[in-house]
Protein backbone atom coordinates (compact mmCIF):
# COMPACT_ATOMS: atom_id res chain seq x y z
CA UNK A 1 0.00 0.00 0.00
CA UNK A 2 2.86 2.53 0.73
CA UNK A 3 4.27 2.00 -2.99
CA UNK A 4 0.78 2.65 -4.14
CA UNK A 5 0.67 5.71 -2.36
CA UNK A 6 3.64 6.91 -3.12
CA UNK A 7 2.74 6.74 -6.50
CA UNK A 8 -0.67 8.66 -5.95
CA UNK A 9 1.20 11.47 -4.23
CA UNK A 10 3.20 12.09 -7.66
CA UNK A 11 0.18 12.76 -9.14
CA UNK A 12 -0.51 16.27 -8.74
CA UNK A 13 -1.14 18.85 -11.10
CA UNK A 14 -2.54 17.45 -15.03
CA UNK A 15 -3.29 14.00 -16.19
CA UNK A 16 -3.13 14.12 -20.05
CA UNK A 17 -6.50 12.62 -21.05
CA UNK A 18 -6.01 11.56 -25.29
CA UNK A 19 -8.73 10.94 -27.77
CA UNK A 20 -8.54 7.78 -29.36
CA UNK A 21 -7.66 8.77 -32.60
CA UNK A 22 -9.72 7.03 -35.64
CA UNK A 23 -9.41 6.13 -39.63
CA UNK A 24 -11.47 7.44 -41.83
CA UNK A 25 -13.49 4.00 -41.99
CA UNK A 26 -14.21 3.97 -38.16
CA UNK A 27 -11.36 1.72 -37.52
CA UNK A 28 -8.39 2.32 -34.80
CA UNK A 29 -5.33 4.40 -35.69
CA UNK A 30 -2.95 2.64 -33.41
CA UNK A 31 -0.16 4.19 -35.64
CA UNK A 32 -1.97 7.85 -35.18
CA UNK A 33 -2.58 7.02 -31.15
CA UNK A 34 1.23 6.32 -31.19
CA UNK A 35 2.10 9.71 -32.15
CA UNK A 36 -0.36 11.56 -30.04
CA UNK A 37 1.02 9.71 -26.92
CA UNK A 38 4.52 10.18 -27.76
CA UNK A 39 3.68 13.87 -28.41
CA UNK A 40 2.10 14.57 -25.15
CA UNK A 41 4.56 12.66 -23.35
CA UNK A 42 6.83 15.70 -24.01
CA UNK A 43 4.74 17.89 -21.80
CA UNK A 44 4.63 17.82 -17.85
CA UNK A 45 1.52 15.92 -17.17
CA UNK A 46 1.64 13.83 -13.79
CA UNK A 47 0.13 10.58 -16.51
CA UNK A 48 -1.99 9.68 -19.31
CA UNK A 49 -5.08 8.66 -19.12
CA UNK A 50 -6.32 6.49 -21.64
CA UNK A 51 -9.61 5.13 -23.03
CA UNK A 52 -11.83 7.19 -20.76
CA UNK A 53 -14.64 9.17 -21.73
CA UNK A 54 -12.79 11.45 -23.77
CA UNK A 55 -10.84 8.34 -25.08
CA UNK A 56 -14.43 6.83 -25.76
CA UNK A 57 -14.28 3.87 -23.87
CA UNK A 58 -17.73 2.87 -24.27
CA UNK A 59 -17.73 3.01 -28.25
CA UNK A 60 -14.70 0.78 -28.21
CA UNK A 61 -15.00 -2.81 -27.94
CA UNK A 62 -13.20 -4.70 -25.38
CA UNK A 63 -10.16 -5.73 -27.53
CA UNK A 64 -10.08 -2.23 -28.93
CA UNK A 65 -9.68 -0.93 -25.27
CA UNK A 66 -6.79 -3.57 -24.69
CA UNK A 67 -5.50 -2.48 -27.57
CA UNK A 68 -4.83 1.17 -26.79
CA UNK A 69 -4.07 0.43 -23.32
CA UNK A 70 -1.30 -1.60 -24.95
CA UNK A 71 -0.30 0.49 -27.39
CA UNK A 72 -0.20 3.81 -24.94
CA UNK A 73 2.46 1.78 -22.58
CA UNK A 74 4.12 1.18 -25.43
CA UNK A 75 4.31 4.53 -27.35
CA UNK A 76 5.31 6.43 -23.48
CA UNK A 77 8.35 4.06 -23.06
CA UNK A 78 7.97 4.24 -19.41
CA UNK A 79 8.58 7.96 -19.45
CA UNK A 80 5.15 8.87 -18.11
CA UNK A 81 2.55 6.64 -15.99
CA UNK A 82 -0.46 5.54 -18.06
CA UNK A 83 -4.00 4.90 -16.03
CA UNK A 84 -5.71 2.71 -18.01
CA UNK A 85 -9.99 3.20 -17.79
CA UNK A 86 -11.81 0.04 -17.57
CA UNK A 87 -15.59 -0.93 -16.79
CA UNK A 88 -18.43 -1.78 -18.65
CA UNK A 89 -19.54 -4.73 -16.26
CA UNK A 90 -17.41 -7.10 -14.02
CA UNK A 91 -16.50 -9.66 -16.43
CA UNK A 92 -15.44 -7.29 -18.91
CA UNK A 93 -14.00 -5.07 -16.38
CA UNK A 94 -12.03 -7.29 -14.79
CA UNK A 95 -10.45 -8.84 -17.82
CA UNK A 96 -9.52 -5.25 -18.91
CA UNK A 97 -7.51 -4.63 -15.63
CA UNK A 98 -5.84 -8.14 -15.34
CA UNK A 99 -5.07 -7.03 -19.19
CA UNK A 100 -3.71 -3.70 -18.28
CA UNK A 101 -1.75 -4.65 -15.57
CA UNK A 102 -0.16 -7.12 -17.93
CA UNK A 103 0.60 -3.95 -20.33
CA UNK A 104 2.39 -2.02 -17.72
CA UNK A 105 -0.13 0.11 -16.25
CA UNK A 106 0.21 1.99 -13.48
CA UNK A 107 -3.19 2.68 -12.38
CA UNK A 108 -6.97 1.52 -13.12
CA UNK A 109 -9.47 4.06 -14.05
CA UNK A 110 -12.82 2.67 -13.26
CA UNK A 111 -15.58 3.98 -15.27
CA UNK A 112 -19.42 3.68 -14.18
CA UNK A 113 -21.27 0.06 -15.08
CA UNK A 114 -23.57 0.14 -18.08
CA UNK A 115 -26.13 0.06 -15.80
CA UNK A 116 -27.41 3.68 -14.93
CA UNK A 117 -30.07 2.71 -12.24
CA UNK A 118 -28.09 0.44 -10.23
CA UNK A 119 -28.53 0.38 -5.97
CA UNK A 120 -25.41 1.06 -3.82
CA UNK A 121 -24.88 -2.36 -2.79
CA UNK A 122 -24.48 -3.60 -6.13
CA UNK A 123 -22.19 -0.76 -6.92
CA UNK A 124 -19.96 -1.91 -4.25
CA UNK A 125 -19.84 -4.67 -5.48
CA UNK A 126 -19.49 -3.64 -9.18
CA UNK A 127 -16.31 -2.05 -8.04
CA UNK A 128 -14.60 -4.12 -5.35
CA UNK A 129 -14.35 -6.99 -8.11
CA UNK A 130 -12.49 -4.77 -10.43
CA UNK A 131 -10.02 -3.42 -7.91
CA UNK A 132 -9.39 -6.81 -6.26
CA UNK A 133 -8.67 -8.19 -9.69
CA UNK A 134 -4.91 -6.77 -10.12
CA UNK A 135 -2.75 -5.19 -7.35
CA UNK A 136 -2.99 -1.91 -8.99
CA UNK A 137 -4.02 1.56 -7.46
CA UNK A 138 -7.68 2.08 -8.46
CA UNK A 139 -9.36 5.54 -9.12
CA UNK A 140 -13.45 5.55 -9.10
CA UNK A 141 -14.73 7.62 -11.37
CA UNK A 142 -17.66 9.49 -10.15
CA UNK A 143 -19.65 10.70 -13.32
CA UNK A 144 -23.81 10.46 -14.32
CA UNK A 145 -25.16 7.88 -12.35
CA UNK A 146 -22.62 6.82 -9.93
CA UNK A 147 -22.89 9.29 -7.71
CA UNK A 148 -22.27 8.97 -3.91
CA UNK A 149 -22.68 10.08 -0.33
CA UNK A 150 -19.77 10.67 2.08
CA UNK A 151 -20.81 8.09 3.93
CA UNK A 152 -20.92 5.83 1.02
CA UNK A 153 -17.60 6.75 -0.42
CA UNK A 154 -15.93 5.77 3.17
CA UNK A 155 -17.88 2.09 2.74
CA UNK A 156 -16.19 2.14 -0.69
CA UNK A 157 -12.67 2.50 0.45
CA UNK A 158 -13.35 -0.31 3.21
CA UNK A 159 -13.99 -2.48 0.35
CA UNK A 160 -11.19 -1.43 -2.09
CA UNK A 161 -8.07 -1.37 -0.42
CA UNK A 162 -6.34 -0.72 -3.62
CA UNK A 163 -8.55 2.40 -3.99
CA UNK A 164 -6.19 5.39 -3.35
CA UNK A 165 -7.82 8.40 -5.47
CA UNK A 166 -11.13 9.66 -6.43
CA UNK A 167 -12.17 11.12 -9.68
CA UNK A 168 -14.72 13.45 -9.37
CA UNK A 169 -17.40 14.05 -12.31
CA UNK A 170 -20.19 15.39 -11.10
CA UNK A 171 -19.17 19.30 -10.41
CA UNK A 172 -21.03 19.87 -7.62
CA UNK A 173 -18.18 21.97 -5.50
CA UNK A 174 -20.48 21.93 -2.24
CA UNK A 175 -21.05 17.65 -1.79
CA UNK A 176 -17.20 17.02 -3.09
CA UNK A 177 -16.18 19.45 -0.19
CA UNK A 178 -18.14 17.64 2.10
CA UNK A 179 -16.81 14.06 0.74
CA UNK A 180 -13.29 15.60 1.12
CA UNK A 181 -14.01 16.52 4.65
CA UNK A 182 -15.75 12.89 5.35
CA UNK A 183 -13.01 10.72 4.02
CA UNK A 184 -9.58 13.28 4.59
CA UNK A 185 -6.27 11.62 3.52
CA UNK A 186 -7.62 8.53 3.13
CA UNK A 187 -7.39 9.35 -0.67
CA UNK A 188 -5.80 11.70 -3.39
CA UNK A 189 -8.47 14.07 -4.67
CA UNK A 190 -8.85 14.67 -8.62
CA UNK A 191 -11.41 17.03 -10.78
CA UNK A 192 -12.32 15.69 -13.39
CA UNK A 193 -15.95 16.90 -15.26
CA UNK A 194 -13.81 19.52 -16.98
CA UNK A 195 -11.35 22.34 -17.47
CA UNK A 196 -13.77 24.72 -16.76
CA UNK A 197 -14.25 23.71 -13.48
CA UNK A 198 -11.05 24.18 -12.05
CA UNK A 199 -11.43 27.03 -10.10
CA UNK A 200 -13.82 25.46 -7.84
CA UNK A 201 -12.19 22.15 -7.66
CA UNK A 202 -8.21 23.72 -6.13
CA UNK A 203 -10.93 25.82 -3.78
CA UNK A 204 -11.80 22.59 -2.03
CA UNK A 205 -8.63 20.99 -2.12
CA UNK A 206 -8.02 18.77 -5.64
CA UNK A 207 -4.42 17.99 -6.05
CA UNK A 208 -4.58 17.88 -10.22
CA UNK A 209 -7.50 17.59 -12.47
CA UNK A 210 -7.89 15.73 -15.57
CA UNK A 211 -7.86 17.98 -18.99
CA UNK A 212 -9.55 17.25 -22.33
CA UNK A 213 -7.64 20.98 -23.45
CA UNK A 214 -4.20 18.56 -22.83
CA UNK A 215 -4.86 17.37 -26.58
CA UNK A 216 -4.77 20.52 -28.08
CA UNK A 217 -2.94 23.00 -25.73
CA UNK A 218 -1.29 21.40 -23.19
CA UNK A 219 0.75 24.42 -22.17
CA UNK A 220 -2.42 26.33 -21.00
CA UNK A 221 -3.64 23.19 -19.50
CA UNK A 222 0.09 22.58 -16.95
CA UNK A 223 -0.22 26.79 -16.27
CA UNK A 224 -4.23 25.69 -14.82
CA UNK A 225 -3.19 23.77 -12.80
CA UNK A 226 -0.19 25.69 -11.69
CA UNK A 227 -2.26 28.32 -10.74
CA UNK A 228 -4.69 26.07 -9.61
CA UNK A 229 -2.12 24.43 -7.14
CA UNK A 230 -0.66 27.89 -5.83
CA UNK A 231 -4.48 29.11 -4.89
CA UNK A 232 -3.80 31.86 -7.73
CA UNK A 233 -7.26 32.30 -8.24
CA UNK A 234 -6.62 35.75 -10.08
CA UNK A 235 -4.89 34.30 -12.54
CA UNK A 236 -7.49 31.72 -13.41
CA UNK A 237 -9.90 34.09 -13.36
CA UNK A 238 -7.82 35.41 -16.41
CA UNK A 239 -7.12 32.41 -18.01
CA UNK A 240 -10.65 31.09 -17.75
CA UNK A 241 -12.60 33.90 -19.46
CA UNK A 242 -9.52 34.25 -22.20
CA UNK A 243 -9.36 30.45 -23.18
CA UNK A 244 -11.51 28.05 -21.01
CA UNK A 245 -15.02 29.50 -21.38
CA UNK A 246 -15.40 30.10 -24.80
CA UNK A 247 -14.20 26.11 -25.66
CA UNK A 248 -16.78 25.03 -23.20
CA UNK A 249 -19.68 27.40 -24.99
CA UNK A 250 -18.72 25.77 -28.09
CA UNK A 251 -18.89 22.26 -26.54
CA UNK A 252 -22.27 23.02 -24.63
CA UNK A 253 -23.54 23.50 -28.10
CA UNK A 254 -24.58 19.63 -28.49
CA UNK A 255 -24.08 16.45 -26.33
CA UNK A 256 -20.96 14.68 -27.35
CA UNK A 257 -19.31 17.86 -28.14
CA UNK A 258 -16.79 17.21 -25.46
CA UNK A 259 -15.45 14.79 -27.70
CA UNK A 260 -16.48 16.10 -31.19
CA UNK A 261 -14.59 19.02 -30.81
CA UNK A 262 -11.98 18.32 -29.33
CA UNK A 263 -11.09 16.03 -32.77
CA UNK A 264 -12.20 19.01 -34.82
CA UNK A 265 -9.90 21.30 -33.27
CA UNK A 266 -6.93 18.39 -33.20
CA UNK A 267 -7.21 18.06 -37.12
CA UNK A 268 -6.93 21.45 -38.08
CA UNK A 269 -3.86 21.49 -35.78
CA UNK A 270 -3.11 18.12 -38.09
CA UNK A 271 -2.86 16.08 -35.34
CA UNK A 272 -4.58 12.61 -35.34
CA UNK A 273 -7.77 12.49 -34.50
CA UNK A 274 -10.37 11.33 -37.06
CA UNK A 275 -14.17 10.92 -36.15
CA UNK A 276 -16.25 9.68 -33.90
CA UNK A 277 -18.12 6.35 -33.53
CA UNK A 278 -22.08 7.15 -32.49
CA UNK A 279 -23.95 7.67 -30.10
CA UNK A 280 -21.44 10.86 -30.61
CA UNK A 281 -22.11 12.63 -33.81
CA UNK A 282 -19.13 14.92 -35.67
CA UNK A 283 -19.49 18.79 -35.47
CA UNK A 284 -21.75 20.91 -37.92
CA UNK A 285 -19.95 22.29 -41.09
CA UNK A 286 -21.51 25.36 -40.37
CA UNK A 287 -19.21 25.21 -37.30
CA UNK A 288 -16.08 24.48 -38.29
CA UNK A 289 -14.94 28.26 -38.77
CA UNK A 290 -16.04 29.08 -35.05
CA UNK A 291 -13.70 25.91 -34.14
CA UNK A 292 -10.87 27.47 -36.11
CA UNK A 293 -11.06 30.78 -34.43
CA UNK A 294 -10.55 28.58 -30.90
CA UNK A 295 -8.24 26.82 -32.64
CA UNK A 296 -5.82 30.23 -33.45
CA UNK A 297 -6.89 31.81 -30.24
CA UNK A 298 -4.77 28.57 -28.43
CA UNK A 299 -1.85 28.77 -30.66
CA UNK A 300 0.31 30.63 -27.87
CA UNK A 301 -0.42 27.29 -25.57
CA UNK A 302 0.97 24.41 -28.09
Amino acid sequence: MSAQRELVRKFTGVFGFPITPLKQDGALDLEGLAKLVDWMTQFAFCAQVTVGGTGEMYSLSPEENLEVIRESVRATAGRMPVVAGVGYNVPIGVATAKGAAKAGAAALLVMPPYYTNAPFEGLLEYYGAIASATDLPVSLYSRDWAAFTPDQVARLCDRMPTLVFWKDGQGDARKYQRIIAKVGDRLAWIGGIGDDCIPAYFAVGVQAYTSSISNVAPKLSLELAAAGCRRDFARLDELMKAYVLPLYAMRDKSRGYEVSVMKQMMALQGLPAGGVRPPLVPVKPAEVDEIRALVDLYAPWR
